[in-house]
């Protein structure tokens, strides 16, 4: 009997344990160890990382998103002059292929979908274009409906990431120093805003982050390591702050990649590639403002992308040279991180939750 019951409880407590988690998926570079996108299992109380499994193999998946349903995922490749997939997430998590379309131009680097899952944005680095897609309900992606050309003669784009916002599209374009406005007329996207702040310098605009209300967007800078915070007004957008992303006695090169809020949107994280770190910084809810308050190593090399676990108490980092995933948590009272492990992943660039 005491045998049973010790069998009986190990059982359950295995089992409790394997319910808590949570699959993490991750987009990768393909030109090394990588096969595709690969699927981890995240324990929402410990912060454990484990299981990691191939999910798909396909080419140069380097950005990935949901689906609102989480029924589909969607990646990017920028191998063979630039693609969309769609995915079916079947129920043991591996994803099952539904379609493929045209990015439309070169270097596919970023997609992201509408709250309602029926259209996607998909940014072109390469190209220097973007281009808007309608969803089938069985989450297989369209041919484009919609194509924005930046390029002009005399200057390069580089469209790196897009959000859609409720009747609202906002594109940022490192190549041009802009964040484009577009709002949703008669099913299309119309441009209303050329960019949401003005330079006369090369910061390069690359992610942003928008609070809930959509009144303030925080813009992280590739070239000028640098955070520009804009407010949303009445009658246009105002620049209400410009933060560097650097700790003051770090001189080497850097170049900035991602940009994220906390759950309660006082805190705000964006990485570092080159000093290898995640800034943090205390974001007044009044004005906007923002106060930097850590600066922490990644413990790897080039954090690409970052997310927040949907708990909101852990942070963790794709560092994608030293090929490692690391696992930070998240002070609830001061928003700062404390490094708690690592685990090997084939060159991790984005991580979905």
């Amino acid at each position: 009997m005491k045998h049973l019951l010790l069998f009986l409880t190990t059982a359950f407590i295995f089992l409790n344990i394997k319910a808590q988690n949570i699959p993490l998926y991750v987009g990768t570079y393909t030109d090394g160890s990588s096969e595709g996108i690969y699927k981890l299992q995240f324990n929402p109380k410990t912060g454990d990382l484990s299981h990691l499994q191939l999910a798909m193999a396909t080419e140069n998946p380097s950005f990935i998103a949901y689906s609102p349903n989480k029924k589909y995922l969607y990646a990017v490749s920028e191998s063979l002059g630039g693609s969309v997939s769609s995915f079916k997430i079947q129920e043991n998590g591996l994803l099952k292929f539904l379609n493929k379309v045209s990015s439309n131009s070169t270097g596919p680097c970023h997609i992201s979908l509408n709250k309602q899952g029926n259209k996607a944005v998909v940014s072109n680095y390469g190209g220097g274009s973007a281009a808007i897609y309608s969803i089938s309900r069985d989450g297989k992606l369209n041919e484009a409906s919609q194509i924005f050309e930046y390029n002009t003669s005399d200057k390069a784009s580089h469209a790196h990431s897009g959000q859609f916002f409720r009747d609202e599209l906002y594109i940022a374009d490192l190549g041009m120093n802009a964040v484009y406005q577009y709002k949703l007329k008669n099913n299309s996207y119309e441009l209303a805003t050329p960019s949401i702040f003005k330079t006369t310098e090369n910061p390069g605009p690359r992610h942003f982050a928008l609070t809930k209300n959509g009144q303030f967007i925080y813009i992280i800078n590739e070239y000028g390591s640098s955070v520009t915070s804009v407010k949303k007004t009445d009658s246009g957008f105002e620049q209400i702050d410009y933060d560097t992303t650097l700790d003051e006695n770090y001189e080497g090169k850097n170049a900035c990649a991602d940009i994220h809020l906390s759950k309660n949107e006082l805190y705000l994280y964006g990485s570092n590639r080159g000093e290898n770190s995640i800034v943090v910084f205390k974001r007044n809810k009044f004005d906007g403002t923002l106060e930097k308050v850590q600066t922490v190593p990644v413990h790897g090399d080039w954090p690409r992308n970052f997310t927040l676990d949907p708990t909101g108490k852990f942070l963790l980092v794709a560092n994608q040279k030293s090929q490692n995933i690391a696992v930070f948590n998240i002070d609830a009272s001061t928003g700062t991180l404390t490094f708690l492990h690592d685990v090997k992943a084939p060159t991790p660039v984005c991580l979905l939750f």
